[in-house]
């Protein structure tokens, strides 16, 4: 999250090229959204006896738990994706499309629900209507903030879900539900899908379907530098109190 933030910070000053960053969490951990309350909604006790890590994401969004799955973070100038919130959300989504469509998949955006939102703590267990489903279930779930005339996007592409395991860390959800709800890449393929393999197609189609040409990188000096310096803010429990977002 310190990388992601220091991402931001160093494009919105304009010293860095629009970013997609790709990887994976060891230890496992559970990312809460900017304004998302972490005790009551994050089983705090469990997460220590597991080896589960806990943080604040700067982006909005509900929780999500960050194991075989693969998070993808998107740092761009609004003045290069402009529009509304729901209208970045959905230029993304076209991306994010090719992404799944390159593992093999046939994702649809979700329709407007026409109701409100039922309020969960699990990103997972009910889509947005900027999201894409497959067979009806959620894979991908997505989060956004802006500050500074940049947009910050995260997302989590689940590659094996376990909705047992994600019931264990947050209280009052029902793996019977969240079984009905979302879906792994593996489980929708009906064979194992690794990181390599996600990480490629998410280059691929996400560069193809938006038209960009995406070209590896290092952190500079500078967001490296300023990514140890953030890294408390989110190292430290007693600062992840809700709202603490990019600044």
């Amino acid at each position: 999250m310190a990388v992601d933030e220091a991402l931001a910070r160093v494009h919105a000053r304009g010293r860095a090229l629009p970013t997609l960053r790709l990887y994976a969490w060891n230890p496992p951990a559970v990312s809460v959204g900017y304004a998302q309350a972490l005790e009551g909604e994050v089983n705090l006790e469990e997460c220590r006896r597991a080896g589960v890590d806990w943080v604040r994401r700067p982006t909005g969004g509900r929780a999500v738990l960050h194991e075989h799955e693969l998070t993808y973070c998107v740092v761009i100038r609004q003045s290069l994706l402009p529009g509304s919130v729901l209208a970045t959300y959905r230029r993304l989504a076209k991306g994010l499309a090719g992404v799944l469509r390159r593992l093999g998949l046939d994702p649809v955006l979700a329709a407007p629900s026409g109701r409100a939102s039922r309020r969960t703590a699990a990103c997972f267990d009910e889509p947005s209507a900027h999201e894409l489903l497959v067979a009806g279930k959620k894979v991908l779930g997505s989060a956004q903030v802006r500050r500074d005339g940049v947009i910050l996007q995260h997302g989590s592409l689940l590659l094996h879900f376990s909705p047992g395991r994600l019931a264990q860390f947050l209280p009052g959800l029902s793996p019977e539900r969240l079984a009905s709800r979302a879906a792994g890449v593996s489980g929708l393929l009906g064979r194992p899908t690794g990181i390599d393999e996600a990480s490629r197609a998410f280059r691929e189609g996400f560069a193809q379907e938006l038209g960009i040409t995406l070209r590896p990188g290092d952190l500079t000096p500078e967001e490296r530098e300023l990514a140890e310096t953030l890294l408390p803010r989110y190292a430290h429990p007693s600062l992840q109190r809700p709202g603490k977002g990019v600044r």
